[in-house]
């Protein structure tokens, strides 16, 4: 059987996207799902989406991990099904979508930047002086450095296979602060490795960096590009913001 998919990226946050509003693809195939996201045997991906009908909804998400299995919210890939769901033709001048974190709405401006809603954030964990643990659809360890290290991704595993998260996972944004926002670096869980972006990163950052920015919009530049997240009083009325950029379609044999 042949699927169509088409693949995103926000920020190089990249995914493969399909319309299974015809429950065609066989959810829940690890192998499978591991496979297309696979960079040398399959399309090559951080993750995959399925789009699918719900009643009261403009559509619903369904997120995997490039390892094959569900997982939380995506920011990035959220913004990324927004776009997907234009290109399909799915009329709206608000999105609103379910996910499984809950319910999300979007909007798409003149510059094709996507507005994302994403989940109130109710507590962040203090750790220690630089280091930090929240939810915000997904979740995340966030440490404040001066510098990035040059062995990134050893050291954020050693966080990831940690006591505490070992299990269930965590994903690790190190993160620096500036005049202008911040910069991070993130190690997603389930890719198991650094991404160019995430979205639930960008937001678990701008939080915590807004105990010592006076803002409440603050800038996130990540290796693969420039965010921008924004809340209200008691980080509620979350949005993320940001570029999600078609690169190609296709189909392949499963």
């Amino acid at each position: 059987m042949n699927i169509k998919f088409a693949k995103y990226q926000g920020a190089g946050n990249d995914f493969v996207l399909i319309d299974n509003r015809q429950k065609l693809f066989p959810e829940g195939n690890s192998v499978l799902i591991n496979k297309l996201c696979d960079r040398r045997f399959g399309i090559g991906a951080d993750g995959l989406i399925l789009l699918e009908n719900k009643d009261s909804y403009h559509f619903s998400m369904v997120y995997y991990n490039s390892d094959g299995r569900e997982s939380t919210m995506c920011g990035n890939g959220g913004r990324c099904l927004v776009a997907f769901a234009r290109h399909l033709g799915i009329e709206f001048t608000e999105a609103k979508f379910s996910a499984i974190d809950g319910d999300h709405y979007a909007f798409i401006d003149e510059n094709n930047l996507v507005h994302l809603g994403m989940m109130d954030v109710d507590s962040i964990e203090q750790i220690n002086e630089q280091d930090y643990f929240l939810n915000t659809g997904s979740p995340h360890y966030v440490r404040i450095v001066d510098e990035f290290p040059d062995n990134f991704e050893a050291v954020a595993k050693q966080v990831r296979h940690s006591k505490r998260f070992d299990k269930e996972g965590v994903n690790v944004n190190f993160i620096k602060l500036n005049s202008e926002g911040l910069i991070i670096r993130t190690f997603e869980r389930g890719v198991e490795g650094e991404t160019l972006a995430c979205g639930t990163g960008a937001v678990a950052a701008a939080i915590v960096a807004s105990r010592f920015i006076p803002s409440k919009s603050i800038a996130v530049k990540a290796l693969g590009g420039n965010l921008q997240v924004s809340f209200e009083k008691h980080f509620r009325k979350v949005v993320l913001t940001g570029p999600a950029e078609y690169v190609f379609e296709g189909s392949i044999s499963i």
